[in-house]
């Protein structure tokens, strides 16, 4: 049976609190958002807003009144409607949404005493939110805990007139938007919440909603947002003193920096001028006066876009502007001396390219401050006050170097928070730049450097270190996160090639860690495959597949595919496809257990590396696929194979009707369909009995190896290999037909079509009777033979070479 892992971590306490059901008061964006994440974890949720003051047309058309309860329940049953059809995407899967119930405040307030966990997600002003929790303080049961979504409001101002029970069992919670999609989490205690309720959300939100937890204080826009907000507002200061242009700024300010592809400018059009102007104000209405209040005053180029209308993507423009004209989309930046958009001017420099020249976040940054010009010099005005200000308010904001920086990674997606941007860049010789600069830097960071420290983590014998009031203090793991780049440094690599490593876990569980560029499946990880079977079968318990990548894997190296192919060596592709399937093949015939862990994209091979392990543990974020076909081949590591294995596998009576099964795998690999999430992934059809989901992300590879070694505990056994029963011609036939249809239609090329005949004859066994049952290996042969054929017409290289050009597939 499939499920969702949530376990209580090792040495946490025992508590017999549990959220069984929850509601959410405030059916807008970001309440049907939160409502969606709770369905996505299984929890079930009320979602209540007001009552409507008016019919719409098509209810007065219907004879409705405003008594009608399909009227009353409207605000929130519409916001229930829209959540499977929205781009955000916020459920795992459309009917994750059964589980949300629609309702109103009038009507259906008494119901909140079902709750043990009640989200108010109200407009954000204090009246109306000291409102709503009266109410809930009126029919909540006693212990059931209380929260508020704010992104600054003080969360004791809203409980002041609450009761003391009340108010021991009330907190923020933070929510970043899209709540399923950002990670963060912030949790701001009151002075009166119970630090045991603290304890159990922080626990229950990192396992059961794998979010990234930090604990924020009482203080106006909390960690990320303070810190966020400051950061953009001196960008802007800096560009307008330096004289730079938009896309300037944000070429400077996007990954050279550690930032998102989105930098500075691209991040305010989707998060909207006008909200980040409220995000701003609430801080400057808070902030005493004096130079930081003078920085979150909103820019006037700012008020002009809102007053304007200009407020981001959401209104069409904002900083940028897209236009359709005969050459096809065309963006265009906001000059801000004019007002006016012109066509993005292309920015290059010295220290640009040097960043652009080296792999990872901390080279990237390290090479672009290194390399003088007047864009490493933006950036650098830019960050030193960022630097300082995240130091000036550790204590006011959080009492952790590591909150602050987890709240920027998890919140904003920068790849490095503050302090370890600090780290990062030399600590006592930024001081003392910043200090011949006129920036005056916080005592206690000039102190902890006359102490003789030279950073704020340190990493002693395996164990992380990090500032903490005056003194370095190890930073509290859960077993459950197993990080593999802190077992390489404590020397547990058994083996290692250019393309994969093989990390000893402990308890005799091996890892086998993909490491190429976009760990994309080449010769070395082959080879690696191959021999950590020999390692695992002499010397271990079991083997975990999985990395820490920001994707699991993109699937094999197709520019390597196409070289060869180009180049006519169609015996060297031949020995590659045969290693892939011989090195698949002894993975799946190991005799110990294998767990793949796959998170993010995994696609293609990707997916070929994780269907020969007994189980698979999806991460929730798991967006799996054969999409071959968009590049014009067909799967031929194995994934035609297992899936019809799995289908012989699931049908076991030899009367039962393969075809519909067989119809559904063909129509998801011809169409490269992806899935939207790990349990999507088992919804179409990649799951077998015993592959779970895991909820949060950084628990994957514990979760894995716990598997290895209950099935190893069990007396783990190999399976046998592989018997398949096939459609055979008449399959073949049903499926070639409905392609034809297709093509006839004028829905695919003949290219398409041509792909979609090689596949359904591997899916279908090729040219046999119907209930044939044919070995893997006769499956293997007729991808491989595909794939060869495909690989070797004009328009699949095409296909190819456009891929990876453009990273966008060509319909030929």
């Amino acid at each position: 049976m499939n499920k969702t892992i949530a376990r209580t971590p090792a040495g946490a306490g025992v508590t017999t609190r549990t959220i069984a059901k929850a509601a959410v008061i405030g059916s807008g964006v970001m309440g049907a958002g939160i409502a969606a994440h709770l369905a996505n974890a299984g929890i079930p949720c009320l979602l209540l807003d007001i009552v409507p003051t008016s019919l719409t047309p098509e209810e007065e058309q219907k004879g409705l009144t405003l008594e009608h309860p399909q009227v009353r329940n409207r605000l929130a049953a519409k916001a229930v409607a829209a959540l499977p059809k929205s781009s955000t995407a916020p459920l795992y899967r459309a009917d994750d949404a059964a589980r949300i119930t629609p309702g109103n405040t009038e009507d259906h307030l008494a119901q909140l005493r079902d709750a043990d966990w009640i989200i108010e997600v109200v407009t954000e002003r204090l009246d109306i939110k000291k409102s709503i929790l009266k109410q809930i303080e009126s029919v909540r049961k006693e212990g059931a805990i209380v929260s508020t979504n704010t992104s600054g409001i003080s969360v004791n101002a809203m409980a002041e007139d609450c009761s003391e029970e009340f108010r021991r069992h009330f907190l923020g919670t933070h929510f970043f938007n899209p709540p399923r999609h950002m990670k963060l989490l912030e949790i701001i205690p009151g002075y009166d919440t119970d630090p045991e309720i603290t304890a159990f959300m922080v626990q229950f939100c990192t396992k059961r909603l794998g979010k990234g937890v930090v604990v924020a204080k009482d203080t106006p826009n909390f960690i990320a947002n303070r810190i966020g907000t400051y950061g953009l507002l001196v960008t802007l200061q800096e560009m307008i003193r330096g004289g730079y242009t938009v896309e300037e700024v944000d070429a400077a300010t996007g990954p050279v920096l550690g930032r998102p592809k989105s930098a500075t400018f691209r991040t305010l059009d989707l998060v909207g001028i006008d909200t980040f102007g409220h995000v701003a104000r609430n801080v400057y209405d808070q902030a005493p006066a004096g130079k930081e209040r003078e920085v979150f005053a909103v820019p006037h180029v700012m008020e002009q876009l809102v007053a304007r209308g200009w407020i981001g993507e959401k209104s069409g423009q904002g900083f940028y502007k897209k236009i359709k004209g005969e050459q096809g989309s065309q963006i265009l930046s906001l000059h801000l001396d004019s007002m006016e958009y012109h066509p993005v001017a292309k920015v290059s420099s010295g220290s640009l390219e040097a960043a652009k020249a080296v792999k990872g976040a901390r080279k990237k940054v390290k090479a672009f401050l290194s390399t003088p010009d007047r864009y490493s010099e933006l950036a650098w005005h830019v960050l030193k006050q960022v630097l300082v200000y995240a130091a000036e308010k550790l204590g006011e904001i959080a009492d952790s170097v590591q909150d602050v920086d987890n709240a920027m990674k998890w919140g904003f997606n920068w790849e490095l928070g503050p302090f370890e941007t600090w780290d990062l860049i030399g600590l006592p010789a930024s001081v003392q730049r910043m200090e011949a600069e006129g920036l005056t830097v916080p005592a206690w960071v000039k102190e902890w450097i006359a102490s003789g420290n030279r950073s704020f983590y340190k990493t002693e014998e395996g164990q992380l270190f990090h500032y903490h009031k005056g003194a370095y203090r190890g930073v509290e793991t859960e077993p459950e996160r197993i990080s593999l780049s802190l077992l390489k440094q404590q020397n547990r690599i058994i083996r290692a090639n250019s393309g994969a490593n093989l990390i000893d876990l402990g308890d005799e569980v091996a890892c086998l860690e993909f490491t190429s560029p976009n760990n994309a499946i080449g010769a070395d990880i082959l080879v690696m495959i191959q021999q950590s079977v020999d390692e695992v079968r002499a010397n271990y318990r079991g083997l975990v597949i999985a990395n820490e990548g920001r994707n699991f894997c993109v699937g094999a190296n197709l520019m390597l595919m196409l070289m060869e192919a180009q180049s006519g060596d169609w015996d060297e592709v031949d020995d590659i496809i045969h290693l892939f399937q011989g090195s698949m093949m002894k993975l799946k015939q190991l005799e110990k257990p294998v767990v793949a862990a796959p998170h993010r994209m995994t696609l293609g091979g990707g997916v070929e590396a994780c269907l020969p392990a007994d189980r698979i543990i999806f991460s929730a974020e798991t967006y799996f696929g054969l999409v071959e076909t968009g590049v014009g081949l067909i799967p031929a590591g194995g994934g035609c194979k297992e899936l019809a294995l799995m289908i012989s596998d699931s049908h076991p009576d030899p009367e039962a009707d393969l075809q519909p099964a067989i119809n559904r795998v063909f129509e998801m690999i011809a169409m490269a369909k992806t899935s939207t999430s790990g349990p999507d992934a088992i919804r179409m059809g990649y799951g077998r009995p015993g592959d779970t989901v895991v909820m949060n992300q950084d628990y994957r590879i514990y979760e894995s190896k716990q598997a290895v070694l209950e099935m190893d505990r069990a007396g783990y056994a190999p399976r046998d290999p592989g018997r398949i029963r096939v459609t055979g011609r008449d399959g073949r036939a049903v499926l070639q037909m409905g392609a034809l249809s297709l093509k006839q239609g004028g829905y695919i090329s003949d290219h398409d079509y041509l792909i979609a005949k090689k596949l359904a004859h591997v899916l279908t066994g090729g040219d046999v009777p119907a209930g044939t049952v044919v070995s893997e290996q006769h499956l293997l042969d007729l991808e491989r033979e595909a794939f060869l054929s495909l690989l070797g017409e004009v328009k699949t290289q095409q296909r190819m070479q456009h891929m990876l050009a453009k990273g966008k597939p060509l319909r030929n």
